[in-house]
């Protein structure tokens, strides 16, 4: 049994799958414990991975995106082979710090500072990296991850002007290192989840 905050159907806001339709499956619990994280660890149902891809499977869209939390914490080879069994593409979001299960078609790794606890990356190749931008050192990720994409993401503080800070600190970063590519969060621009 997985613990499962939530499952949804949207259009991916994020990185470079932005736009696409997919269903997400959005894991209680971390590793970490982020001051920004938008997951309530708390909350969750438990489901077997056979409801889970049941579940996934009533939605239009064969793009499944593994979030949390840390999904790595759960997903394992299994529901991998069980979503590609039934046509899935499997896309994961991860911190990075846990091995991943074989199989997984796109990987995002969304690497964390020690603010939110032991964050040493083990994972070393994924086709994106996405780092929530708050001015720290980010060239350090791209030493430690080998992808095809490297992007920084403003970080959302809500209505404070940090927030705004942070969008011009990405931009300004972005132009004075342009292997970097900016990440807006465009779901909560056309408020979808």
């Amino acid at each position: 049994m997985k613990p499962v905050h939530q499952i949804f159907y949207t259009l991916q806001g994020e990185g470079r799958n932005t736009g696409r339709a997919a269903v997400f499956v959005r894991f209680s619990g971390c590793n970490l414990h982020c001051p920004f994280c938008d997951t309530v660890h708390d909350s969750f149902e438990p489901m077997s991975d056979e409801a889970i891809v049941e579940a996934v499977s009533a939605f239009p869209a064969r793009l499944v995106v593994l979030t949390g939390g840390e999904p790595a914490l759960y997903v394992d080879q299994h529901l991998v082979e069980a979503f590609h069994e039934r046509g899935f593409e499997v896309a994961m979001e991860t911190n990075g710090t846990r091995p991943l299960a074989p199989g997984i078609d796109w990987i995002t790794v969304s690497p964390k500072d020690d603010d939110c606890g032991p964050c040493d990356v083990v994972v070393s190749k994924a086709d994106e990296v996405k780092v929530v931008y708050v001015g720290q050192d980010v060239e350090r990720y791209r030493t430690a991850i080998e992808a095809d994409y490297y992007y920084l993401q403003p970080c959302d503080f809500g209505d404070d002007p940090r927030t705004q800070q942070s969008l011009n600190d990405c931009v300004a970063y972005c132009m004075e290192h342009p292997h970097w590519r900016l990440s807006l969060q465009t779901h909560k621009m056309i408020d979808i989840p």
